[in-house]
């Protein structure tokens, strides 16, 4: 097409002339009649062309080419402000038409103007309505997000301002993105009101890019912490152990507290924190209080630094003063209690042991855990003391006289005592006559009469009980008492009372698989074994059944009876037998005296006689039968 046009454009240059030079010549000759076509050159065509060799044709398209820019839906180019209005701005990007964007997308250029260059993003190359769409705001977020992932790459420290707050964090501008900053990302302190940095310009650190949703997340605190980190390696390269530094605490926890020793934190363990126990740090320091605090270990990989605050001042136990020695009186406060006694502290940092054998002067097991209580004070005796070691050992009980020095003169043997149930273990109970002196009562020495499971089924713990002296062993300091030897053993008694045999009603008053346990009278109690409980109607016995029981056992010794409900109905039943039997037994010996006295007296016999005797001997033949049967 543009070879045509060219060519054309030369024929028509060559054509004027050729006309006028026909027009001059017209005008001189005389007037000739023609036709219409007679003055037409039909051999012009052929000489008005020019040709071109295919280099020039070749230089010819590329420069009609140039005029032509490539464009791309979604691609970034460089415009030009051609025009403007109160609303839009016209753009040529060398299309075949211009853009429009709403002037709102200039706001940030202040006095643009026709002629300006600005980067845009072209949206469609026709929309619906065959308009070129542009877009200044997404191209900058094109360039923006670019800038943004090459940062978050290299590392590189970018300046944003926080334009508004949102839920957990804020919202930064950084190259006209928006971006997002979390509470926990903006100072390495906790920060509770964001409203603060809203409309600030600050530094911030890109540390995470999401390319799908092109979603970018900033932090400021990561640029403290940096700066910090550095803090800490120019800190700590100047470090020695046992070197003095003034520090803030920042901090206090249940372990310990925080020192800010100038960019680098120290830790401060309670237990470096005072020579006396506390329970806390915050009974020794505050927040925000300046000490002074000594190195006493750091380790340079992982930046951790341990300081001491009770080394600056002497260890109490190098300043012990003068009266506390063996045996001298003291006074401490529970600071810590175990299973094998209780710490008092007598001075800040001087503790002593006192230990349960050093309680009481009795030989009952005491629990340090309810005997102590925290906090409470108590006077001591110092029994052992070692400054080398640091220990100390007191003693409560030598604060009194040991009693057990004239225990044979006090608690004689056989004499009568009351005392107060102290302990119930499963074998005795264990009865404290006065402080310090105390002894156990075996199970089997509460009664005469009731066996029990259990001491507790007949005392309980802080009950008063009368005892008898059994036995001393002063050595072990312990008495051997007894309950039911207040009272005389009722046993001989009984042996006359229950005899074996004898029947006597009982309660059953316990029963399992193996027998029940049968409550006789004045309280004594007997035992009937399965077998013995079988009833005479097969009916079975049960707890709170009054029957007759007979004694088939009775050891002394043991102070065991063993009874029997079936042997007495046994018994009954045989005795009638027996009564029966000899009642027959009886009737047959009067029968055979009868005939031997019928059988005597006849000498001849009559038909009456014999009917008579014939009587007599089926009599004694049933009889005899009669006894057979009965055996």
């Amino acid at each position: 097409m543009a070879e045509n046009n060219i060519t054309n454009e030369q024929n028509a240059e060559q054509q004027a002339p050729a006309a006028a030079a026909q027009e001059a010549t017209a005008t001189k000759k005389a007037p000739v009649v023609e036709t219409a076509h007679d003055d037409f050159d039909w051999s012009v065509d052929k000489r008005n062309v020019s040709s071109y060799s295919k280099e020039e044709k070749a230089k010819y398209d590329e420069t009609y080419d140039n005029t032509f820019k490539v464009i791309e839906e979604n691609g970034l180019l460089t415009g030009t402000v051609v025009g403007l209005t109160k609303t839009d701005v016209v753009i040529n990007i060398g299309f075949k038409s211009d853009g429009l964007i709403s002037l709102n997308e200039f706001r940030d250029l202040q006095g643009l103007k026709v002629g300006d260059e600005v980067e845009v993003l072209v949206v469609e190359k026709e929309d619906r309505d065959g308009n070129l769409h542009l877009s200044r705001k997404q191209a900058r977020q094109q360039r923006a997000w670019e800038k943004i992932v090459e940062v978050y790459k290299t590392g590189e420290v970018v300046t944003g301002t926080v334009t508004s707050k949102t839920k957990g964090g804020l919202i930064v501008d950084v190259y006209g993105m928006e971006t997002f900053l979390p509470g926990s990302q903006i100072d390495v302190k906790p920060v509770t009101d964001y409203d603060q940095f809203v409309s600030k310009t600050m530094e911030f650190k890109v540390v995470k890019v999401n390319e799908a949703i092109r979603n970018a997340v900033v932090s400021h605190k990561a640029l403290i912490e940096s700066d910090i980190e550095q803090q800490r390696v120019d800190i700590i390269s100047k470090l020695e152990k046992g070197q003095v530094l003034e520090g803030t605490i920042k901090n206090i926890t249940d372990f310990g507290a925080f020192i800010d020793l100038g960019g680098l934190d120290g830790l401060l363990y309670i237990t470096d924190i005072s020579w006396g126990r506390i329970s806390h740090p915050s009974e020794v320091l505050q927040m925000d209080q300046k000490i002074n605090v000594v190195v006493l270990d750091f380790d340079d990989e992982k930046k951790r630094i341990s300081l001491g605050y009770k080394q600056l001042t002497p260890h109490p136990w190098d300043t012990l003063p003068a009266h506390i020695t063996e045996g001298a009186r003291v006074k401490g406060k529970v600071v810590n209690i175990e299973d094998y006694g209780a710490f008092l502290e007598i001075l800040p940092g001087v503790e002593g042991l006192v230990h349960v054998s050093e309680i009481s002067w009795a030989s009952t097991p005491i629990n340090a855990k309810e005997f102590f209580k925290l906090g409470e004070e108590y006077e001591a005796v110092v029994v052992t003391l070692s400054k080398d070691e640091r220990k100390m050992s007191l003693s409560i009980k030598q604060l009194t006289e040991d009693p057990w020095a004239t225990i044979e003169t006090k608690f004689p043997l056989d004499s009568r005592h009351k005392g107060i149930v102290k302990n119930i273990t499963p074998y005795g109970v264990f009865v404290e006559l006065e402080t310090g002196i105390g002894g156990m009562i075996h199970i089997s020495d509460l009664s005469w009469i009731k066996r029990f499971n259990h001491p507790s089924e007949y005392t309980k713990v802080g009950s008063e009980i009368e005892v008898v002296i059994l036995g001393i062993d002063k050595d072990n300091r312990k008495l051997s008492l007894g309950h039911k030897q207040i009272e005389e053993d009722p046993w001989n008694t009984f042996e006359t009372i229950f005899p074996i045999g004898s029947v006597h009603e009982g309660t059953v008053v316990k029963k399992d698989e193996k027998g029940a346990t049968v409550q006789l009278q004045y309280g004594l109690e007997a035992y009937a074994p399965a077998r013995h409980l079988r009833t005479e109607d097969e009916k079975p016995i049960s707890v709170e059944d009054v029957k007759e029981f007979m004694i088939i056992e009775f050891d002394r010794s043991e102070k065991r009876i063993l009874v029997s409900h079936t042997r007495v109905w046994e018994q009954a039943k045989n005795e009638e037998k027996e009564a029966v039997a000899k009642e027959k037994r009886a009737d047959a010996d009067k029968t055979r005296k009868a005939v031997k006295n019928i059988q005597s007296k006849v000498e001849k016999a009559t038909l009456g006689d014999l009917g008579a005797l014939a009587e007599l001997r089926e009599k004694l033949k049933q009889n005899e039968g009669d006894e057979k049967k009965g055996e």
